[in-house]
This record gives C-alpha cells, structure tokens and sequence, in this order.
C-alpha cells in the first residue's frame, strides 16, 4: 500500500476510534486514553517538517471540533509533533541523514518507550493543563496526566504489538 494512502487511513481511523470510542471510556473519573496521538509517532521523518507539523496541528483540531475542547487538543498535539525531532536525537540518536532510513519499529524497545513515554507525558500534561488552568487544581492535572499516560501507553504498545508484522 502506498504511505500516503496508508498515513492518510491512519489518521482518519485514529481520529474517529478517539472521538467514538476512547472519549467513552473514562475510568475512575481520571483515566481517558488519547491514542490518537499515536499518529505522530508513527509518521515517518522528513526534511519538510512544515507538512508534519500542519498534520499535528489538523489532527488535534480534528478532535477539538468533535468534542468542543477549543482548541486545546491542537495546541498539544502540535507541540509534540514540534518536540519529536529533538526527542528522536535524544533517545534514538537519529539526525536529518539518517531521516529517509528511519522506522520506529526497527529501534530498541527501551529507546522507543522512552520517546514514546516522554511525548505522551507531555501531551497529557499540555493538555489537562489547559483543561483545568488553575495552580489550585495541579494535583488533579498531575493525576489525570500520569493515569491518562498510562491507559494510553498500554493501549498504544498492545496495538503497536497486535498490529505490527513480525519480520
């Protein structure tokens, strides 16, 4: 199949699997996993970032106008699809020569669950910030972002498990 084809299915397959499903689920009061942001994750690298990053952008805006967040999904999704080059040369050790080459799937488990960690972490922290937006509620933000995290990153590695082909 071709990328273009295959990244474009996944966007769409994600952004709805959020927005009629995930949204559905929320455990405990505190627990909602964001799997949509598996996308950023995945998509391969590229000198052209402006691409990538309107991509990010339109994906967390997607979610936004079918749950009325105003916003705040876009905002998230967009600073991690910033963020994710320079935690690809952190973790991962890759630079812009190394770009054409690069699949996530082929990297160390360890070095992939520290990106992904780290992205997710953020995300969800970006996100309940806005959400809530007060110091008086910090405790409830950090809460909500490290059960999210959680939910969200088993989700993410199950399917990444389920889904991906064994070479």
């Amino acid at each position: 199949m071709n990328k273009k084809i295959y990244f474009l299915i996944l966007f769409v397959v994600l952004v709805f699997s959020q927005v009629f499903v995930f949204n559905n689920i929320l455990f405990l009061g505190y627990v909602n996993p964001y799997l949509y942001i598996a996308f950023i994750f995945l998509y391969p690298l590229n000198k052209n970032r402006f691409l990538f990053l309107f991509l990010s952008f339109l994906l967390g805006l997607s979610v936004d106008f079918f749950l009325d967040s105003g916003g705040i999904h876009a905002f998230a999704t967009l600073t991690i699809g910033y963020l994710r080059l320079f935690f690809i040369k952190v973790y991962l050790k890759k630079y812009e020569i190394d770009y054409p080459f690069f699949k996530l799937h082929a990297e160390a488990f360890g070095k992939v669950f520290n990106y992904v960690v780290t992205l997710t972490l953020i995300h969800h922290f970006i996100l309940f910030s806005f959400a809530n937006f007060s110091f008086q509620n910090i405790t409830h933000v950090l809460l909500n972002t490290l059960l999210s995290s959680v939910f969200t990153l088993l989700l993410y590695f199950l399917a990444i498990f389920i889904f991906t082909k064994k070479q």
